[in-house]
């Protein structure tokens, strides 16, 4: 089977990090490139925190910084959940291989000219802010993307950085806005479904028994991480957010949602970012996003330890 292309657009984060091993990992899937945004930790993190991963992967793929901060607004971060490096929990060295050139909005705009219309699928684990911009600089581009795969926002979980909102849609929520209602297929993984994917005890010490760099890195990442989310919600481990994304495209029938009409709330200060998920279809507003509300997440787990086992 032909690997599927994408691009990932990303704000590492533990959780991004493991996202891109995740696709590195595996054969199924080709990885045209990372490009990184402000998010979690500003840009010049972000963008060496990408190449660590790739780095730690020993599959190197080009990784460019994009925008350094939201459309409209300041930049929100977020070291009290990933550290003051966005990499918490493990000592990576400075990575040798080079920063691209390429500023990524362009990337994204050349790879999606240079690949037949409807072959690259973007997937967006941070803020929105580069592949809108790329949307509002070259429309053209909307129409060759083949899919948009995204972790962000929650309905029935609500928020995690506000009581309405989202972290990676509270950013930017115009961004969001944008990308979203683009008219290509977009498949949302928001907080309903990854809360229900925990980093339990049993699953972190799988990724230590690997016996690898990767597992012990990755172990190391999640002890950390997850600190954060078992104090604020009392649960057993922290969810495991963006690997879902990658995960989705390799094993979509550990995942269940619907097609919905999604909205983001871009005017109102108190509910910012908010994700309005017309779940029970009752606004009579045309579906434009699959919303997905559940995961396996035995199985998730299972293929995430399979697929970093060789690297």
């Amino acid at each position: 089977m032909t690997p599927r292309k994408i691009i990932i657009d990303t704000d590492p984060g533990q959780d991004d990090a493991i996202a891109i091993l995740l696709a590195l990992a595996s054969p199924e899937i080709e990885l045209l490139g990372v490009t990184t945004v402000a998010g979690n930790v500003p840009l010049a993190r972000t963008q060496e925190n990408a190449r660590k991963a790739v780095e730690l992967s020993g599959r190197p793929v080009p990784v460019m910084a994009g925008c350094d901060r939201p459309l409209r607004r300041p930049l929100s971060t977020a070291e009290h959940v990933h550290g003051k490096t966005g990499l918490d929990g493990a000592d990576l060295p400075e990575p040798s291989i080079p920063l691209d050139p390429r500023h990524g909005v362009d990337f994204l705009i050349d790879t999606l000219r240079a690949h037949p219309a409807g072959t690259v699928t973007i997937c967006i684990l941070g803020p929105m802010t580069n592949v809108a911009t790329a949307f509002l600089r070259a429309p053209d581009l909307v129409e060759r993307v083949r899919e948009i795969v995204l972790m962000g926002g929650g309905y029935f979980e609500q928020g995690n950085i506000t009581p309405a909102a989202e972290f990676n849609i509270y950013v930017d929520p115009e961004a969001a806005e944008t990308v979203i209602k683009c008219g290509r297929p977009v498949t949302i993984i928001p907080l309903d479904c990854t809360h229900k994917a925990l980093t339990t005890r049993a699953r972190v010490d799988a990724f230590r028994a690997l016996g690898t760099r990767v597992g012990a890195v990755v172990a190391g990442w999640l002890d950390f991480f997850e600190r954060f989310d078992v104090q604020k919600y009392g649960s057993e481990g922290g969810p495991l957010h963006d690997p879902c994304v990658i995960a989705y495209l390799l094993r979509p029938d550990l995942f269940a949602g619907r097609h919905i009409n999604v909205e983001i709330e871009t005017r109102s200060e108190l509910t910012r970012g908010a994700m309005v998920a017309d779940w029970w279809r009752v606004s009579g507003r045309a579906p434009n996003a699959t919303f997905l509300k559940e995961v396996d997440a035995d199985g998730y787990f299972a293929l995430l330890t399979e697929r970093l086992a060789v690297l």
